[in-house]
């Protein structure tokens, strides 16, 4: 039945889609029509091997990568991942129509019925389950990308790199940052790097734990660093932690870490051009 009515399904399902508003997507009705054909053609070929019905969406490699890609394409476009598996459950109705049109033995079309079901709920499954792990590598490809943004390596001087963090410093964050950081350092052969937490609205244990690994990660690269905004709150709430900076040149402003930062390379002041 696949095979001698696979045209005529394909646009029935296309169809289905069109009318159930089962899309979520800007795909056009011929990109609808390239996808049901390829569909309707794979589980033909499915059928005819020896896998069983309820593990051909997983087991069948054509299938498995048609209804991988349908469900990546989808969730690129923007729809949800209910949308998605519903778009391809509608494919049901297509299939059952057309077996009703070919058989009339109740046995026949009930057994039939079954099989379909089997199909195109794994296949449904599958569409869902590629759809969440399509999206959740978009999410973090998307996450990471905005980390790197959020911590932005800036030459201030000769020399000297700053840091300027806005926002909660996790260790993911941290991690970035250490290695903008180092990265930059290594490419500028810097000798001063500032971290400015002005934009960081609290410190505690673990923010500062944060700092420390990154102030020692620096120093290894034969580099000096210096942590500028610290405010009076932060201030008060660091010595009441007990947590111990001493170790680590600080000031209070961005401006005060790049004076600082020129005595330690020696640089010239404003008005020589070698530092400029």
């Amino acid at each position: 039945m696949l095979r001698a009515n696979a045209d005529a399904i394909a646009d029935r399902w296309v169809q289905l889609q069109l009318e159930q508003a089962v899309l979520g997507s800007d795909l056009t009705e011929s990109e609808l029509h390239e996808e049901a054909d390829a569909l309707v053609a794979a589980l033909a070929s499915a059928l005819g091997g020896d896998v069983p019905v309820q593990r051909l969406a997983h087991g069948d490699q054509d299938l498995n990568r048609i209804v991988t890609d349908l469900s990546l394409r989808r969730a690129r476009g923007g729809a949800s991942p209910t949308v998605t598996s519903l778009a391809v459950l509608a494919l049901k109705q297509a299939l059952l129509e057309s077996v009703r049109g070919t058989t009339g033995e109740s046995d026949g079309l009930l057994a039939v019925a079954l099989l379909i079901n089997q199909l195109l709920d794994a296949a449904g499954a599958l569409s869902f389950e590629v759809y969440v792990e399509g999206r959740e590598a978009i999410i973090h490809r998307q996450s990471h990308q905005l980390l790197e943004m959020s911590t932005p390596v800036v030459r201030l001087w000769r020399q000297v790199l700053a840091v300027p963090l806005i926002g909660t410093l996790d260790t993911a964050r941290t991690q970035v940052v250490m290695e903008n950081l180092l990265q930059a350092i290594q490419d500028d052969e810097a000798l001063v790097a500032i971290i400015d937490i002005t934009g960081v609205p609290t410190v505690d244990t673990a923010v500062a734990q944060h700092l420390m690994q990154t102030v020692k990660a620096v120093r290894l690269m034969g580099a000096d660093c210096v942590i500028s905004g610290i405010r009076p709150p932060i201030a008060q709430t660091i010595a009441q932690l007990g947590i111990d900076l001493s170790t680590i040149l600080t000031r209070a402003t961005l401006a005060d870490a790049l004076a600082a930062a020129i005595k330690i390379t020696d640089a010239p002041g404003p008005d020589g051009t070698d530092g400029r």
